[in-house]
């Protein structure tokens, strides 16, 4: 496993294109984080200038309900997209230089170069969710300060949900990138599905109009995104009582991961019957 590391750290440690795009990653992801209680409040402003009771500012930032926000804002699909474009990028361009080929002239197995490719995904979700755990500490800690351990605790759910979120998302990306190997096209497709068609028949399935199902929860992104689906709103709590997502459920955790197992079995059997 060491040995796959290391091959894989040759590949991305001088392509300024890996750096650059994660660079991107977390300068679009801490600026939406950083602003979005300024823009809410914002837009309570201007409806407390049409209302004779106004409507109270809202706070993200204060435990533990920043684990929450921080993980809702983390998971949108137009955020998610950097890493999964990365990941395209990476597997394609084994097939473009050819350096999958190569890989295995010199010994490398297909089953090793898959486990090398799984084992990046892991670890770049678990950078990612380790550099944004650590961020959104120091958030809450800065806004409501810390002085009680179970503030910790209530956000790892939160947490391992948007590192169950990234991990099944990238390994989606891995998945097209491996079937069409084409750069430009993988990214197309991918973000064409991810960010307009998806959402368009997320929409169809819930209007009032079309008959009663759940058909929609089990659409493969909206079952990334819905691990942490809600942010968490105080001023909606405390003026009725409403907790829009109290916990992250386990079962919703299943669908995604059987999604991302069965593209990696898909992978597998194709590297085992298809010349690469």
């Amino acid at each position: 496993m060491i040995k796959l590391l290391k091959i894989e750290w040759k590949k991305i440690r001088t392509y300024k294109v890996f750096w650059i795009l994660l660079g991107l990653y977390f300068i679009f992801l801490s600026a939406g984080i950083l602003l979005a209680e300024f823009m809410i409040n914002s837009m309570v402003n201007n409806v407390n200038n049409r209302m004779p009771i106004p409507f109270p500012h809202i706070a993200i930032y204060y435990f533990p309900d920043v684990w929450q926000n921080v993980a809702f804002f983390a998971s949108i699909r137009y955020v998610l997209i950097f890493p999964a474009i990365i990941m395209i990028i990476l597997i394609t361009n084994e097939f473009t230089f050819k350096t999958i080929r190569q890989s295995i002239i010199n010994g490398m197995s297909k089953i090793e170069f898959l486990i090398s490719k799984l084992i990046i995904i892991l670890l770049m979700a678990l950078v990612i969710t380790t550099l944004i755990a650590a961020g959104t500490f120091m958030i809450g800690l800065g806004h409501s300060g810390f002085n009680d351990i179970a503030l910790l605790s209530k956000g790892v759910p939160f947490m391992t949900g948007f590192f169950i979120s990234l991990i099944c998302y990238m390994i989606y990306a891995f998945f097209i990138g491996f079937i069409l190997r084409n750069t430009g096209l993988a990214i197309a497709i991918f973000t064409l599905y991810s960010l307009i068609i998806e959402p368009v028949v997320y929409f169809f399935l819930r209007a009032p109009f079309i008959f009663r199902n759940t058909i929609y929860t089990y659409l493969p992104v909206n079952a990334v995104i819905r691990l942490t689906e809600y942010p968490a709103i105080p001023t909606l709590k405390k003026l009725m009582g409403l907790d829009l997502q109290p916990h992250v459920s386990l079962a919703s955790c299943f669908i995604p991961i059987g999604y991302a197992a069965i593209m990696i079995c898909i992978v597998f059997i194709v590297m085992r019957k298809k010349d690469i």
